[in-house]
């Protein structure tokens, strides 16, 4: 169903999403979900860095270095601080920001890495890399899936819409159909949909649908430099440009996606520490287990994976980041156009959020899951089960004796 590239064992990550949308729940499920999101996200985060410093370093040989960003206020931040060059626009765009710095997103959460050249004894930030954040995935994923299920509720609708014009002895193109009864084809082919799921009938097209940009670099460039990149990347052994797509319009940019090819032994020189250590030691694992299952996992999964690159100047990464095509506008655009916002649609969205927060909780135990596609649920009940995951207090009744 869903293949993020820029994982290892994406296969099994890719059939247990299948079968959970199925509400088929094995045994071991738990353990292998949190060692599939969580050795994921250890692993792409060694390799992006591996990656992204490597590259930068090539591209400025009088030396970089490195900050962590925490939220995108750091990284809006360190563009405003030295523009390269300035113009009306430029200009126009950094008064703003600075006037009103509120209105920019600043506090949206960013898992990432600012990295500067150092020129004329000052920091330039030069790019950026980041890793998107699990409830980020799990929207992506959620999202794509919903648009499969919804051509798939279209195609049903469009053929009770052929039976009827058949019924009637007309052409499908000579038939008028009245908007409520449009709306009655449509609910009776989700219907169908749902009673297919509910029966672990398999859906039509079950082909992969790929994500490839969990893990990304922004760099900035211009023009000559862009050409300098496209022939590092031509000539690293362990890098293939695998797909490259130019964006035009309100925000200009190159979208590159490599496949990358790290060297194992560098990704796992470094312990197993930090959060992944916790979380996997309360799943009742030993640091040196950790260690092995970490390296076992690394050794047996694929060689290459898929890591993004988008390129532009610094006019247009300023216009993504505080000006006219600004990336936080633009998922709220996204969630709020969607085609398709039925029950399905939701229960999907929920499922997928809870397959990547359960790796992030104490559990251990996962003998059935709390959403079925099939099933109606107000968000209250969702809110819920969150809250229960991460053994927060219910906002129910604060007194034991029921009313």
């Amino acid at each position: 169903m869903i293949r993020i590239d820029s994982y290892l064992h994406r296969d099994v990550l890719s059939e247990l999403i299948r079968r959970w949308m199925y509400h088929d729940v094995r045994p071991d499920d738990a353990d292998r979900i949190a060692c599939l999101v969580n050795f994921n996200h250890l692993y792409v985060s060694r390799c992006l860095r591996l990656f992204s410093e490597g590259i930068f370093q090539e591209l400025y040989p009088g030396g970089i270095s490195r900050r962590p960003a925490l939220r995108k206020g750091d990284l809006k931040d360190a563009l405003v601080v030295r523009p390269p060059y300035r113009n009306a626009r430029i200009d126009e765009l950094i008064g703003e920001y600075r006037a009103h710095p509120e209105r920019y997103y600043r506090d949206t959460p960013f898992h990432g890495m600012l990295f500067f050249a150092h020129r004329e004894g000052i920091d330039e930030c030069i790019g950026s890399s980041r890793i998107k954040r699990a409830r980020r995935l799990a929207e992506k994923a959620a999202r794509r899936i919903i648009d499969r299920m919804f051509d798939n509720i279209k195609k049903h609708a469009d053929i009770l819409a052929d039976d009827r014009a058949r019924r009637l002895g007309i052409s499908r193109d000579q038939l008028v159909t009245p908007p409520e009864e449009m709306q009655d084809e449509f609910l009776k082919a989700e219907s169908r949909v749902l009673d297919e799921l509910r029966r672990g009938k398999p859906l039509e097209d079950e082909e992969d649908i790929l994500i490839s940009d969990v893990a990304g670099i922004k760099m900035i460039l211009e023009a000559p430099q862009q050409e300098q990149l496209t022939a590092l990347l031509n000539r690293l052994p362990d890098c293939r440009i695998a797909e490259e797509e130019s964006h035009d319009g309100p925000y200009n940019a190159t979208n590159l996606i490599v496949c990358y090819r790290p060297d194992r032994d560098r990704i796992l020189s470094r312990p197993v520490g930090g959060r992944i250590l916790s979380l996997m030691q309360a799943r009742g694992m030993e640091p040196e287990q950790i260690r092995q299952a970490f390296a076992e996992f690394v050794m047996t999964g694929e060689k290459a994976v898929s890591l993004e690159i988008i390129v532009s100047n610094y006019e247009e990464t300023l216009e993504s980041e505080i000006g006219r095509c600004i990336h936080e506008d633009r998922i709220i655009k996204q969630r709020l156009t969607r085609q398709y916002r039925g029950h399905l649609s939701k229960n999907i969205e929920y499922l997928m959020e809870y397959l990547f927060a359960f790796p992030m909780s104490a559990h251990c135990d996962l003998t059935e899951l709390p959403i079925k596609l099939w099933n109606r649920y107000l968000p209250d009940y969702f809110d819920e089960v969150l809250k229960d995951l991460f053994h927060i207090p219910s906002d129910g009744l604060l007194d034991d004796d029921p009313c």
